[in-house]
């Protein structure tokens, strides 16, 4: 949260995605909120997270004056329709005012990306920058390795931001083909495998069982392989 910082039960999620080598991204909400800060919530992520924030965005203006960001992958300015509540937007210009803190923040999120990978080192390293792509690959592979934590910001209330969110959810955490086989118990006792393909005898985790008054026990399952027809 913007106005509240790293709250406690973010840390507690946070210490739970941990013990288990989640991969994650961040995105800083309540960016319209009075005394919303974006940096501060992101000092509190390296100190009280031991978190490695890369900066996918800026803000452009704070609190009533929250009109946007700019996306340092691609450079360019993302503003929001208010009339819209968010769901339309248009990309533009980056401020003037801006340029320094983008130019310092953009060099950053390359270093970041080109250490994820020799080939983009080396580019980097030759040329000084990197394309958008060559950006979210390297981003990627370190996010899947667990060595950054990729940062977005906005207001989820007024549909602010939300469109880069999912985005990020693609471009840079796991699909199930990224995860390692799964091991479990067989009927006959013994230990078994399943990799992610639809070939595969059908595998799932059942992890809630909810009462329904019309439709009865509902059953919500994880999908590890095969499939259920």
């Amino acid at each position: 949260c913007a106005v509240g910082g790293v709250e406690a039960q973010s840390e507690t999620v946070w210490h739970q995605a941990n013990n288990y080598c989640l991969p994650r991204i961040a995105f800083i909400n309540k960016m319209d909120r009075p005394g919303a800060d974006f940096f501060r919530v992101v000092r509190q992520m390296r100190d009280r997270l031991r978190a490695n924030p890369v900066l996918l965005q800026l803000p452009v203006g704070v609190a009533d004056g929250f009109r946007g960001v700019v996306d340092l992958v691609r450079m360019t300015a993302i503003y929001w329709d208010d009339e819209s509540q968010g769901v339309n937007f248009e990309k533009g210009e980056i401020s003037p005012a801006m340029t320094g803190l983008v130019r310092e923040y953009r060099e950053k999120l390359v270093e970041a990306a080109a250490d994820g990978d020799e080939k983009l080192l080396k580019k980097y390293l030759e040329h000084g920058d990197l394309s958008a792509e060559e950006i979210s690959y390297g981003l990627r592979l370190r996010t899947l390795r667990n060595e950054i934590v990729p940062v977005t910001c906005g207001s989820a209330f007024r549909n602010k931001g939300v469109q880069a969110v999912l985005d990020a959810i693609v471009d840079y955490l796991p699909s199930p083909a990224d995860k390692p086989p799964v091991i479990g118990i067989l009927e006959n006792g013994e230990s078994g495998t399943r990799i992610v393909s639809d070939d595969e005898p059908f595998c799932a985790l059942a992890f809630k069982v909810a009462a329904d008054p019309i439709a009865g026990n509902l059953t919500f399952f994880r999908v590890y392989s095969g499939v259920l027809s």
